[in-house]
């Protein structure tokens, strides 16, 4: 861990500290004041290097890492903070498509602050949803966990040693749902590597004969009715219940589970919106396997090796971040953002830096606040200020102490760079000691 800390005090006395340390894999800025704290948690290793905080940043305190190194492979944080510019606004967090960016103000997080405007994106499980087990698997980010609530087979019919029947499985009518594996241990789900052409996370599903004693429970159970049993049913079957929790943070809208979803249960609001091309003539160069830079920083892990071309991406999974863009070192990849999903931007003294850090989303050109706080004047001969001699009182033991003392002041005073650093450094106490050192009387 490592700390950096720097006073900051600005016009009216009121005291700003900055403070920057480091844990695990997080850059936590702090801002404290007299009045409340801010603070901005930047975690290098879920940023994707897409390059958004940099555009919208209204004081260009964010800076691109070395985003070509990161993608192949390099440990690195693909966009460097400045807090010695940072105002803490939260722009940064409201529109950080991963999360990387995260801000809070007295411990609560702006994203639940209706004075923030953020991205309104989201899933949406509709009523149509049974659950089953497919978007849980599939799930890239592992955003999505399943809790199953009805009874298990064991729990209603107890297993029998010894009994007869038959049992089979229609794989045409299969949809690899895989409740029956939860509630019966005779089924076995093969795992398979799901791939954005076929998200399916399942390619079979086995019966353990040794396990099964043919009680018919599974074949009532069965969303599908794909499954046939020879046997006697002498206990209730269970109703298929169960909740989906969706991890907020972890979900990147891509969609996944949309693809998925045999039953049409989920809706999805994606953050942005616009298209993704691959740029054929560049293609040439393209090397997916050694480079692999496009995989590595997708947050949809939309992109994949076809059987038929060289590259590819599933473009309903993309939530065009513009990651890959950037990532690419031959430029195969143009990523156009035409809109942005956002909540309102409400009427307030600076909603207009808030539209235009949106419209700098899907624009890329952004409209900065002057920052420089310089006073054009014209320029020429500047005179020099008259000096007045110090009327000599008596008995005053140090009047020529101060006036050798003021004639080193004085031409450093003239500088206005010197001025511009001492007040930055010091404020108010360097005022107060030139103003002790002009007046013999003070």
């Amino acid at each position: 861990m490592t700390d950096n800390s720097q006073p900051d005090p600005v016009d009216g006395g009121l005291e700003v500290t900055v403070d920057m340390h480091i844990q695990d894999t997080h850059f936590i800025y702090t801002q404290t004041t007299d009045g409340s704290k801010k603070t901005l948690d930047y975690d290098y290793k879920r940023c994707n290097g897409c390059g958004i905080c940099i555009e919208i940043c209204p004081v260009k305190a964010i800076e691109a890492g070395p985003l070509l190194e990161i993608a192949t492979g390099m440990d690195a944080p693909p966009v460097i903070i400045d807090q010695t510019k940072c105002t803490f606004c939260g722009m940064c967090a409201s529109f950080c498509p991963v999360r990387a960016v995260r801000m809070d103000i007295d411990g609560e997080d702006i994203l639940e602050i209706e004075d923030y405007p953020r991205l309104d994106s989201k899933v949406i499980i509709n009523e149509k949803c049974l659950p089953c087990l497919l978007c849980e698997k599939a799930c890239p980010e592992d955003a999505m966990k399943l809790e199953l609530t009805f009874p298990t087979k064991e729990e209603v019919a107890p297993f029998k040693e010894g009994q007869e029947g038959e049992i089979s499985v229609d794989m045409d009518k299969c949809n690899f749902c895989g409740l029956c594996a939860p509630l019966c241990p005779a089924f076995v789900l093969v795992e398979r590597e799901p791939t954005p052409d076929n998200p399916v996370p399942f390619q079979d599903l086995l019966v353990d004969l040794d396990k099964c004693d043919y009680c018919k429970i599974c074949e009532d159970f069965c969303p599908e009715h794909a499954i046939k049993v020879k046997g006697k049913l002498e206990a209730e079957v269970p109703q298929i219940s169960g909740t989906l929790i969706i991890d907020d943070v972890k979900c990147t809208r891509c969609g996944w589970c949309r693809e998925v979803c045999p039953y049409e249960a989920v809706e999805i609001v994606k953050p942005f919106e616009g298209d993704i091309e691959l740029i054929e003539k560049n293609l040439v160069e393209c090397d997916p396997l050694g480079c692999h830079g496009c995989f590595n920083v997708c947050p949809a892990h939309a992109w994949y090796v076809p059987s038929d071309k060289k590259i590819d991406v599933v473009k309903d999974l993309c939530i065009y971040c513009g990651a890959c863009e950037k990532a690419c070192h031959v430029r195969a990849i143009g990523v156009d953002r035409t809109a942005v999903k956002h909540t309102q931007v409400k009427d307030l003294p600076w909603s207009g830096q808030w539209n235009d850090a949106i419209d700098t989303i899907h624009t890329g050109q952004r409209t900065r606040p002057d920052t420089a706080r310089r006073i054009e004047m014209e320029t020429g001969d500047i005179p020099r200020p008259e000096m007045h001699e110090i009327a000599t009182r008596k008995g005053h033991k140090h009047l020529d102490e101060i006036q050798s003392r003021l004639a080193d002041l004085l031409p450093m005073l003239e500088d206005a760079k010197v001025r511009f650093e001492w007040e930055k450094n010091h404020g108010g106490s360097v005022r107060m000691r030139v103003k002790k050192l002009g007046h013999p009387d003070g």
